[in-house]
């Protein structure tokens, strides 16, 4: 009996250092992704399983939004929890070029940095897009590791590549010389583009098994969707949806790979995973430019389809599966994630986004908090509750001005998700409400200096 009850004691014990040990944070971000590209979101030829049961396992956002409407500032912005005109990180260039002079500052207080102080294990794997150069790097920014491409995968193209190679759905292979790095070091040149997302995930598992008794970060954002787009030969030619769908169907065998892994080492109930997009789906790429779904617009633009994402939490046993209409964004990691491993926040520093936890563990609501909608340097529109103001609207691309409104547009996201119906006239008072918002809000906004020349 006493021995029982030793062994008893041991187990409670080893069970409450497990509970105690602080939690890992995996963030899967995807590249190009619109809002209707899953089947959890409402995809008919586009099979995603994993996501799915991700889905229905953890908490699923209707509301949920990148910071930006392409993907430099979106990924400046995740990794910072600042809107990215607070660091530069936009501007009339709009992403980052190889021949950019700038990047991510160094001053700047990534996710990595911060969990890093905590004795976290930090990995990047992936697309990087933050900057080449000394300071901006991914080693710079406080990952201990990288692995992938230091920007899309459409640049470095070769001289005499056709035009419209890049949304073709036989993109040449060797089209484009961008190179696959570890740790800053050329590993291949160019990089196999098939081979990218089963390579990401075989990194992606090694690092969760070697890292499994400590705490860790990984930033996985991966190439695709974007074009040009290519998936393995187990995948290629099995979607409905074109070589669209077999990377998009890839990339959620990718995450099945990521969340099996965590379930075989014991680590699912100890480690936040959240999948979300960089921004919304490049329409202009036809069949090559995924799906907004019933949203408006997609990449480039401030309409719902440019910047409203999937966005999944999971974290078994701690999150309660379910689906939630709470605004959130990309800018909400980082305070969550320091929150869940009690690493205080950047000092003097002006964060954007909030933790998340009392939604994700105790289902309380969020506070009611403004969202604006950037394009490059200048504010567009602005949300508040379920109604959004337009003060600027430009399409995404082929539209080359943008189009001032005054009055500002108005739509009730709730009632009206597609921005048909401007009820601006009827909503005197709500404006006044939101450009409230706006004039304190752009009170507080100190530019940074601009990197991306």
């Amino acid at each position: 009996m006493k021995l029982c009850f030793l062994l008893l004691s041991a187990v409670a014990l080893f069970t409450g250092v497990l509970h105690a040990a602080p939690p890992n944070v995996i963030i899967i971000f995807a590249d190009d992704l619109g809002y209707g590209d899953l089947g959890c979101y409402g995809s008919p030829v586009i099979r995603t399983p994993n996501l799915d049961r991700m889905a229905s396992e953890g908490l699923r956002f209707t509301d949920f939004y990148s910071a930006s409407e392409v993907c430099t500032p979106s990924r400046a912005a995740l990794l910072t929890g600042r809107l990215p005109i607070r660091s530069g990180m936009c501007g009339n260039r709009r992403v980052l070029f190889p021949n950019s002079e700038g990047g991510l500052p160094p001053a700047e207080i990534t996710i990595a940095e911060a969990l890093k102080e905590k004795g976290y294990a930090t990995m990047h794997i992936g697309k990087w897009h933050l900057g080449i150069h000394a300071g901006s790097r991914p080693l710079d920014q406080g990952f201990d590791h990288s692995f992938g491409l230091p920007y899309s995968n459409d640049m470095d193209g070769r001289p005499d590549l056709p035009k419209g190679s890049s949304g073709s759905p036989n993109p040449p292979h060797d089209g484009w010389n961008v190179a696959l790095l570890r740790d800053g070091e050329v590993v291949e040149q160019p990089a196999d583009q098939t081979t990218l997302t089963k390579r990401y995930t075989e990194e992606a598992v090694k690092f969760i098994r070697e890292k499994k008794s400590s705490p860790f970060f990984l930033y996985m954002p991966h190439t695709f969707p974007h074009v040009p787009m290519f998936a393995s030969p187990a995948f290629k030619g099995k979607s409905r949806a074109g070589i669209y769908g077999d990377a998009v169907e890839e990339l959620d065998w990718s995450v099945g790979q990521v969340l099996d892994t965590l379930r075989q080492e014991g680590l699912a109930e100890n480690t936040l995973v959240f999948f979300t997009s960089d921004n919304g789906p490049w329409l202009i790429m036809g069949d090559q430019g995924g799906s907004a779904g019933l949203l408006k617009d997609g990449k480039g633009s401030t309409w719902e389809g440019g910047m409203r994402v999937p966005g999944i939490a999971w974290m078994p046993g701690r999150i309660k599966p379910g689906v939630t209409t709470q605004l959130a964004s990309t800018m909400d990691l980082l305070p969550t994630a320091l929150a869940l491993a009690k690493a205080p926040a950047p000092k003097d520093v002006t964060l954007d986004g909030t933790d998340l936890a009392p939604l994700l563990f105790e289902s309380k609501p969020l506070p009611a908090r403004p969202y604006f909608y950037y394009r490059g340097d200048q504010l567009f529109a602005c949300r508040l509750g379920d109604w959004k103001a337009h003060f600027q609207t430009q399409t995404g691309y082929g539209q080359p001005k943008a189009e001032a409104h005054e009055p500002p547009l108005l739509f009730h996201l709730g009632r009206d998700p597609s921005e048909k119906r401007n009820v601006a006239a009827n909503h005197a008072d709500v404006l006044a409400r939101i450009q409230e918002a706006v004039k304190q809000h752009q009170a507080g906004v100190v530019p940074g200096v601009p990197q991306l020349k």
